[in-house]
């Protein structure tokens, strides 16, 4: 093979005649005053005719020497030039070409030998190269695996390979309320806080496989002290993978956008739970200020980059799509509505409906839990604006922009325990008595204390299960996990109260010294502390009154590796749709509810195992990967007009 290290001809000329040259100048510069001093020399003892030809002579003489002398040393010269680069230089250069060949074959690992010598300064760039390059390559190959085998099962690594087969080089940008880190300080010393959400982890992998930017509020009390100068943060903390953005609401702010509009408005007005919805102008006004201010972060982010991806996530951002859009009409946006949308008639309630679907359809794609939800938002769109409905494509044209409506049924993370961890697992007994009841039975409910829950009709149908059947007293106690959330909202405080004096109602009724029917814990526990609960409980009892999704239904039979327990399943929430081996009821249907509960402790194992199986493979299968790895799929597939495709003119992804 020729050597790729040779030095060239034209190198070695211009080498020489450099050389040549620099000695020449100087054998010029020596043989001036030597001629000058010979003459003088003459001119005391010849005649001038005679001085003047011997001084010629002399000088000829002395640059023939000089010219002898002149070429023996560019060759030395030249020569020792050449092995210095051959055994100096060359060698570095020819062990760094060889690793660089070898890494682009595959053949080199993260702990193969370095170039060193001259290549030294080169070192960590070329390693952080290899290691963008070993990672690719990994990714691609467990995609390609994963292919091969047809295989259903979506992991984190899949949805990382999968994500950088769809994006490529092109930028993400994840828009939410709830950041995925916030910096707290306890004690005097900042911590960092990783909120329990299922958004986090189903979208963590698809930003860290491009290096992409969160932006959200930066709600931590100490979130201002860790951002740089244009509050970014590197996360996460140990091993940085990207950016997050934060952005800041006053008071007033999150009072009137947050509490007011959000969750005094929205919420109860897509959930239809049978409480009034509130509208105040100086609510919508704040929403309006803050989705303008998370657009403007946003657009910020985007500076310098082409064709950007960005996922807006839930019902604070109505506005938001349409107003990136506005800036920024190559992107592509995608919002997701984690919440129900309710029928066009709930929905013109709202005096700012125009509004907000108008904002909404700026979107390139929106996605919902499940079709009916995408079927009330047509049929909202179709009955409150000026657009192009088309049915048979699931998909609205406004202002000559086309939005596509698709379901994506979000769900959680699936994995399997090792059998050796059944034996580690606390038992029903053992959890009890830990909080002060004697039983052997123990029936679980999760859930944030919120009216759409159905925690007092739940209550109420464990209250005439024991009535009906007084034989479970002493051996089956309901415990109930109760998050207050949103104590800032009276509605909330109120209902915080009456769930307590429910329980304690129900308890005084059917009490023992040594048991109750209700164990009420109401405070934010970890999935960790939840964890023990799911594994060993019974049953499991989800009576929203409505709901988007309800993952707690998942997130129990998720836990139940030994395929054992009963989900008992409301069938207005979203996971009845997907959950059809639980036990459906009504939670309204106080009777059906009791009923329910002596179904699932009196069942059989083997049918209660073969109804546990199937829906865990149902979770298995439609994992939260799965699910953010389909909407990427949908939203990289939709191709956008020909005056919104991106330009050189947005030139490289700058960060200022």
């Amino acid at each position: 093979m020729a050597n790729p290290l040779a030095v060239s001809w034209r190198f070695v000329v211009s080498l020489t005649l450099a050389v040549a040259v620099v000695l020449l100048v100087t054998a010029a510069v020596d043989i001036g005053p030597q001629v000058q001093k010979a003459a003088a020399a003459l001119a005391a003892t010849l005649p001038a005719d005679q001085v003047a030809a011997h001084t010629a002579e002399l000088t000829h003489r002395l640059w023939i020497a000089a010219l002898w002398q002149t070429s023996i040393r560019v060759v030395a010269i030249v020569l020792c030039t050449l092995l210095i680069l051959r055994w100096a230089v060359s060698g570095s250069i020819a062990r760094g070409t060889e690793w660089l060949r070898d890494l682009r074959l595959g053949r080199t690992k993260s702990g193969a030998p370095r170039p060193s010598g001259l290549l030294t300064p080169f070192v960590s760039e070329v390693t952080a190269l290899m290691r963008s390059l070993e990672s690719a390559r990994a990714s691609a190959a467990e995609e390609a695996r994963l292919r091969d085998e047809a295989a259903s099962r979506w992991t984190a690594e899949r949805l990382r390979a999968f994500v950088r087969g769809k994006l490529a080089d092109r930028p993400l940008f994840v828009v939410s309320n709830r950041e995925p880190y916030l910096h707290v300080r306890q004690n005097g010393a900042v911590a960092v806080r990783v909120p329990a959400s299922g958004l986090v982890t189903a979208l963590e992998p698809v930003i860290r496989a491009c290096d992409g930017t969160w932006i959200a509020h930066g709600s931590g009390n100490a979130d201002r002290e860790t951002v740089d100068a244009h509050d970014r943060v590197p996360v996460p903390p140990d091993h940085p993978a990207y950016t997050l953005r934060r952005v800041w609401l006053t008071h007033e702010e999150e009072a009137g956008y947050y509490y007011g509009f959000s969750n005094e408005g929205l919420w109860p007005l897509c959930h239809i739970a049978h409480t009034r919805p509130v509208f105040r102008a100086s609510d919508w006004a704040a929403y309006e200020q803050c989705n303008r201010k998370f657009a403007d972060a946003a657009i910020q982010e985007m500076h310098g980059t082409d064709a950007p991806m960005v996922l807006v996530q839930d019902y604070h951002f109505a506005l938001l799509p349409r107003l990136i859009k506005a800036e920024r009409p190559d992107a592509q946006v995608a919002v997701f509505w984690h919440i129900p949308w309710p029928n066009p008639e709930a929905f013109g309630i709202c005096p700012w409906q125009h509004a907000l679907l108008d904002g909404l359809l700026g979107a390139d794609l929106i996605g919902f839990h499940t079709q009916a939800h995408c079927n009330n938002f047509l049929d909202t769109v179709d009955r409150a604006l000026e657009s192009q409905v088309e049915w048979a494509r699931f998909s609205v044209r406004r202002r000559g922009h086309p939005t596509v409506v698709k379901p994506f049924p979000i769900s959680v993370a699936f994995g399997d325990m090792p059998p050796a961890a059944h034996s580690r697992t606390a038992s029903a007994t053992d959890l009890l008595e830990r909080l002060g009841v004697r039983a052997h039975r123990l029936g679980i409910g999760v859930d944030r204390a919120d009216y759409t829950k159905g925690l007092l009709e739940r209550f109420a149908g464990l209250e005439r299960f024991f009535e009906r059947w007084p034989e479970f007293a002493g051996q089956f106690t309901f415990v109930q996990i109760s998050a207050p959330s949103r104590t800032d909202i009276p509605r909330y405080r109120d209902l915080l109260a009456a769930i307590d004096a429910e329980a304690v109602r129900i308890n005084r009724r059917f009490q023992t010294p040594t048991w109750r029917p209700i164990v009420l814990l109401q405070r934010h526990h970890d999935h960790e502390e939840i964890e023990p609960y799911y594994r060993a409980a019974a049953l499991c009892l989800v009576t929203s009154l409505h709901d988007g999704m309800n993952l707690v239904a998942k997130e129990f039979v998720a836990a139940r590796d030994d395929e054992t327990g009963v989900l008992i399943l409301s069938q207005f929430a979203g996971a009845s749709h997907e959950l059809d081996d639980a036990l459906i009821v009504n939670p309204y249907d106080t009777e059906q509810v009791a009923e329910a509960l002596h179904s699932a402790l009196t069942m059989s194992d083997d049918e209660a195992g073969l109804r546990m199986r199937r829906m865990r493979e149902t979770v298995r299968e439609q994992n939260v990967f799965r699910w953010a790895g389909r909407l990427i799929e949908a939203l990289s597939a939709i191709r956008l007009d020909a005056a919104d495709r991106p330009s050189s003119a947005h030139g490289p992804r700058a960060r200022t």
